[in-house]
């Protein structure tokens, strides 16, 4: 005779109530600015490869990656001034 052997933990793992901590959904909230600005940057880089890149795309790319770098530099010196450190 074979035993059944259940899976309640692999089961379990991914069940409705397993919802985001409020630290991680604060951390989200704190990077959201970046996040948006590398969809820019993606989508600017996707525009110019569809087809052959004018001077209006380059610059698009341009702008998209100064903003993606600004957002970056926020983030570090919000979380080391946090940390009580220095960028």
């Amino acid at each position: 005779m074979n035993t059944i052997v259940t899976v309640q933990e692999a089961v379990t793992a991914f069940a409705d109530w397993n919802e985001p901590t409020d630290a991680e959904l604060d951390a989200i909230e704190r990077e959201l600015p970046l996040i948006l600005a590398d969809v820019d940057l993606i989508d600017a880089q996707i525009t110019a490869m569809d087809r052959t890149p004018n001077e209006v795309d380059t610059r698009r790319v341009r702008r998209a990656l100064a903003r993606v770098l600004t957002e970056y530099r926020v983030l570090a010196n919000r979380t080391t001034d946090a940390m009580g450190g220095a960028a």
